[in-house]
């Protein structure tokens, strides 16, 4: 900083005349400002061994559902604080508001305190989905001190907070849902649920990207980021851990939205398959990780002789358009089969999104399926990356994928070369045949071409 010596008056370059008294050379650089010593204080908690702190008060408490336990890390922590955030209509509040229910249906106090809807919409909410109890307790407050005054009446061991962007304090500046408000209450709720080890979930909006609304700040408040998908047409959800202090940080949950509310859904695989008597000509079963769980996804694919337009319509749902339009090239130059001239549609069925690589190989079989007309009578699923080479690279996680084709009943895997001796046990029980390929030409001649492929 510079500052002049005649009036005082600062700048944060050097200037020849002072702005204020109109002094030639009175403007001189000042020093930086030292940092006052803060006095060292009494500590209120002794610092002990790690290996002596207790950990009664740390032991988990389950939701009693069990796809949210399993996000969570088996139970909620009591003074953990849980951030949850999706889409407008996703399901939050439905689905936090069942969560109440069970944990005050097992004697536990809960409290839930509605900013956005009165106590009587909540209550007919209650009473469509059923989550009904006498340990919950019901408020509708937007005030953080009163908020906290509910707390110290009712006393809970379970507080949701919907949402955080309706909470506001007078004691900071700044509009209801201001990143200034929102870190302040998260702050204020963040240390009674330290202090009185209370477990609070909140709910978060989000953006029209999709980023969670507020300071970035607010997921470093809070020990758990859960974001919950879903799609408005379809009534399949998804919980995903993005952030977790107590647990893994890649789990997923699923459930179904329903007319009496959240419903779980512990086996996710039947929903992404069609159910189909006699096999059918471009489609494809593969397997996805959504964390740590592995998941049965569907390609269907549908090759149709091109227009009178230039260029030959490309259409994509539920899959990375840039990697089916890579997929198109390298089954073009690498298997010989002309697509250039066609009209390609590719998507998932059930409204499942993939970005996993592993769908590569399964999308290029759907498509060269879809393209010789041709059907596996087999109940066939595949496997792995495809390179512009057209060579197949190994995937992660082999042996659970496999694991669950071969619980639902698959005949062939198809999987790349190599996959064998990084995976530990192959499912060779279920009678399911594991096939390695080095190409995706070798697969496709294996498939459609040799003596073999209906065999």
């Amino acid at each position: 900083m510079y500052g002049c010596t005649e009036c005082g008056w600062t700048s944060t370059r050097w200037v020849g005349r002072c702005g204020e008294c109109q002094a030639w050379g009175t403007v001189v650089e000042r020093g930086a400002p030292k940092l006052r010593q803060v006095a060292a204080s009494a500590p209120v908690d002794v610092a002990v061994p790690i290996s002596q702190v207790p950990t009664d008060k740390a032991r988990r408490r389950r939701t009693s559902i069990s796809e949210l336990d399993r996000v969570l890390g088996d139970g909620l922590v009591p003074g953990a604080v849980v951030l949850l955030a999706g889409e407008p209509g996703v399901g939050k509040s439905t689905l936090l508001l069942e969560v109440a229910a069970k944990w005050a249906g097992s004697g536990e106090t809960t409290l839930y305190i509605s900013g956005e809807e009165s106590a009587s919409q909540v209550r007919l909410r209650a009473e469509r989905t059923g989550a009904l109890a006498d340990s919950l307790y019901l408020a509708s407050e937007n005030d953080l001190g009163t908020v906290l005054g509910h707390i110290e009446s009712v006393r809970p061991s379970l507080l949701v907070i919907d949402s955080i962007q309706t909470v506001s304090t007078a004691e900071t500046d700044g509009a209801q849902g201001s990143p200034s408000q929102v870190r302040e209450v998260t702050g204020a709720l963040a240390r009674v649920a330290k202090r009185e080890s209370m477990a609070v979930v909140i709910v978060g909006h989000v953006t029209k990207d999709g980023a969670i609304a507020g300071p970035r700040t607010l997921e470093h408040l809070v020990d758990v980021v859960l974001t919950f998908e879903g799609d408005r047409h379809s009534g399949f959800r998804m919980v995903r851990a993005t952030k977790n202090r107590f647990g893994p940080a890649d789990e997923v949950g699923c459930f179904e939205m329903s007319e009496a509310g959240i419903v779980e859904v512990p086996d996710p695989s039947g929903l992404f398959v069609t159910s189909r008597s006699e096999p059918v000509p471009g489609t494809c079963i593969t397997v996805t990780m959504e964390g740590r769980r592995p998941l049965l996804a569907e390609i269907q694919a549908l090759v149709a002789p091109a227009s009178n337009q230039a260029s030959p319509r490309r259409t994509t749902h539920g899959v990375d358009n840039s990697r089916i339009a890579m997929m198109l090239a390298v089954l073009e130059r690498k298997a010989g089969l002309p697509l250039s001239k066609s009209e390609v549609y590719v998507s998932t069925v059930g409204g499942a999104r993939v970005s996993d690589p592993s769908v590569d190989l399964s999308v290029a079989v759907a498509v060269a399926s879809a393209a010789l007309n041709h059907s596996d009578p087999r109940r066939l699923l595949a496997l792995g990356e495809v390179g512009l080479a057209g060579d197949l690279r190994r995937v992660p996680g082999v042996e659970r994928r496999l694991a669950e084709a071969a619980r639902l009943g698959f005949d062939v895997a198809i999987i790349p070369t190599g996959s064998r001796n990084v995976s530990v046990k192959f499912p060779r029980l279920s009678g399911m045949k594991v096939v390695e390929f080095g190409t995706l030409a070798e697969v496709l001649d294996y498939l459609y071409f040799s003596p073999s492929a209906t065999t």
